[in-house]
């Protein structure tokens, strides 16, 4: 979403204003979706199967009192140098922060997802489709009255995940992610790749300080209260590679109460 950000600014006029952010989700949304949906329906077909793949636009409601619109937290865009930085907080009134010793990006409030407002038409198409639905942790709304309002904001994909996922009441939720196994003592000798843990163990990583803020740590924080949230339900971090191995069980760290 940051790079379309910039390509809506870089065409800013009177007669074409750049879109806000909250419709630049939208249409991040849309057109990740598309390639997605693109790419299962051609899967469908090779393999005989009578499905559709169906992306859905989806709003997720976040409160206007969220904490997170007054510490904005989630990076997006380019990296900037220092000087860089302080231009484009000044031109453009952005909010920028350093981010792990990379460089300087514009940051934007990560609130928490309440309410997927299309849950109903989602819950209509589980086990008749295969269903896209809340790319990008879900297009960002506020409600006044029977208004949706769009906010600046990004909200966590994971976090709206396992939301979804509790609501239509899944059994597993897989989160992928660029490792196989999430790991305490990540990039030390200590290394330790985990395998199943419970959620008691996961929370006291997490307190811990076992995994990265902008990283591993939502992905976790998601899992846990994915598999807190009724006894029996199990999530899973692990490569999108390997996906098929860890539902069975054979790899991934799996979460369970």
């Amino acid at each position: 979403v940051g790079n379309l950000v910039l390509h809506e600014e870089a065409g800013n006029s009177p007669s074409t204003p750049a879109m806000p952010l909250h419709v630049s989700v939208g249409m991040t949304q849309g057109m990740i979706g598309y390639w997605i949906q693109k790419a299962l329906q051609e899967e469908l077909s090779k393999n005989g199967i009578s499905k559709n793949a169906v992306t859905v636009i989806t709003q997720v409601e976040v409160s206007k009192e969220d904490q997170a619109f007054q510490n904005p937290t989630k990076p997006i865009g380019p990296f900037y140098s220092e000087e860089e930085a302080q231009k484009v907080a000044h031109e453009k009134g952005y909010v920028v922060k350093e981010d792990s010793g990379r460089g300087y990006r514009r940051v934007v409030a990560s609130p928490a997802p309440k309410e997927i407002i299309e849950l109903e038409a989602i819950k209509g198409l589980v086990g008749k489709q295969l269903i896209v639905a809340c790319g990008g942790g879900g297009i960002p709304v506020t409600r006044e009255g029977n208004e949706l309002h769009g906010a600046a904001a990004v909200i966590d994909k994971d976090w709206t995940s396992s939301l979804l996922a509790q609501q239509i009441d899944a059994d597993v939720l897989v989160i992928l992610t660029a490792v196989e196994k999430v790991a305490i003592n990540f990039g030390t000798e200590k290394e330790q790749w985990l395998d199943e843990i419970s959620v008691e163990k996961a929370k006291e990583y997490i307190e811990a300080g076992e995994f990265g803020e902008g990283s591993m740590k939502p992905k976790v924080e998601a899992a846990v209260a994915f598999a807190e949230s009724q006894k029996g339900r199990v999530a899973i971090i692990t490569l999108l590679e390997k996906s098929k191995d860890g539902i069975a069980g054979k790899t991934g760290t799996r979460i369970v109460l």
